[in-house]
């Protein structure tokens, strides 16, 4: 199966809606032994007060369960932004739990939106800044060092990641992890913990 943030949409965030349909669709694809290719490009999860009134933490929640419990190879390919728990949730919980962790030159990591985790880390600092103009290089600066720091082939040098490939190559490392994967145990009953209702 595959699964994919649309930045289209929302830039790509992940909502609760979203994220019932993805714990749901991982869910329906360990059941039925079937790999997921996760393709990434997500902000993260969408917060804010509309979004807490939809039960956004179960919500988000539900989909790291699934993914916890999945027993199918997972791989994960961050085509852009791959920022916060949404790109965790992406990768099965964890940059550790896929099969391979890819990423694209383009990709782009980071616990939040880098804009935002300098306004908020280096909140102080900027404000200690009496001229504008001085505060805005300050702040241009500390944006481009999570930039960099952030950059798919940094994060790949720090063993954050398995690797950086071409775009051209992603077909070819997905089917080589999926072949490479062992084939499921046989069972005769059902498999745990089950597809839940909606």
């Amino acid at each position: 199966g595959v699964v994919a943030n649309d930045p289209a949409v929302g830039g790509g965030a992940i909502d609760a809606p979203a994220a019932d349909k993805a714990a749901r669709f991982f869910q329906l694809c360990d059941g039925h032994d079937l790999p997921i290719l996760s393709l990434c490009d997500t902000p993260g999860f969408l917060v804010g007060p509309e979004a807490e009134a939809q039960a956004q933490v179960r919500r988000f929640a539900r989909l790291f369960v699934s993914a916890g419990s999945m027993t199918v190879p997972l791989v994960m390919v961050a085509l852009r932004k791959g920022y916060g728990l949404g790109a965790q949730a992406m990768a099965g919980g964890s940059f550790r739990v896929p099969a391979a962790t890819l990423a694209w030159p383009t990709g782009e990591f980071g616990g939040m939106g880098l804009e935002g985790a300098v306004r908020l880390g280096f909140r102080r600092e900027l404000e200690a800044i009496d001229d504008p103009d001085e505060r805005q290089a300050a702040f241009d600066a500390m944006v481009d060092a999570a930039y960099e720091h952030g950059k798919a082939l940094n994060m790949a040098a720090h063993l954050e990641i398995d690797d950086v490939i071409d775009p051209g190559e992603t077909r070819g490392r997905v089917v080589a992890t999926f072949a490479a994967a062992p084939p499921p145990a046989p069972r005769t009953g059902r498999k745990r913990p089950g597809i839940d209702p909606w």
